[in-house]
């Protein structure tokens, strides 16, 4: 998904999304270098979210070990 920075409102920056809807997203979740008309993109890593979820379950296994 890819989505554009409108403009910036206090802590929110307005992004135009692929569907041409409008919605407000932290200024936090954004990168601090992006400024208005820039286009960012967001995916999902898979290989990171599988990484994360293997640690997760060794720490529940190891608080959960019997």
């Amino acid at each position: 998904m890819k989505y554009t920075i409108d403009r910036f409102e206090a802590d929110f920056a307005v992004v135009e999304l692929e569907n041409k809807q409008f919605v407000n997203i932290p200024r936090s979740a954004i990168p601090s270098k992006a400024k208005e008309g820039d286009i960012i993109s967001v995916e999902v890593d898979q290989e990171e979210t599988k990484a994360q979820e293997k640690n997760i379950k060794k720490l529940m296994d190891d608080v959960w070990a019997d």
